[in-house]
């Protein structure tokens, strides 16, 4: 299972009721966003939750794909997002405080930690491969991604 697959929809039960419909958990889920952006589903939400809303959508939705929001790219923008909080400096737990307050969305501190050890781990296997490739400047890069991960 993919690392934003493990997102979750603070608040869910609140949110389904405030939308008089039951949603998935899963942040990214199909179902969920249909039901926050489509129809009249943002104007059932209370101001803070409307606020949180738009700020994803707003940081994580907006792209020009054809099949958006269900090309791929929220869910590489919020990775994105994940992997600066870390370079940040901000361990596990801090990220998923961080993604609760920006945007009312949370993952459990064992899945995040997970993805960040397999993202160093990931970094080491291009290094390794362009270090294979005699690619020093790929290479380079990716030692600098490693480390600015691993703290």
């Amino acid at each position: 299972m993919a690392f934003p697959d493990k997102v979750y929809v603070k608040n869910h039960r609140q949110l389904a009721s405030q939308l008089e419909m039951n949603i998935p958990k899963g942040a990214f889920a199909g179902a969920t966003l249909d039901a926050l952006f489509t129809g009249d589903g943002l104007s059932k939400l209370d101001e803070t939750t409307r606020d949180r809303i738009l700020d994803f959508a707003e940081d994580f939705l907006d792209c020009d794909c054809q099949s958006h929001p269900y090309c791929g790219c929220p869910e590489r923008k919020f990775i994105r997002y994940v992997l600066e909080l870390r370079a940040q400096g901000f361990g596990p737990g801090a990220i998923v405080d961080v993604m609760t307050d920006d945007y009312m969305v949370y993952a459990y501190t064992g899945d995040v930690r997970s993805f960040l050890d397999d993202s160093v781990r990931r970094l080491e296997a291009v290094e390794a491969l362009a270090d294979v490739e005699g690619n020093e400047g790929m290479a380079a890069k990716a030692r600098r991604a490693r480390d600015e991960l691993s703290g």
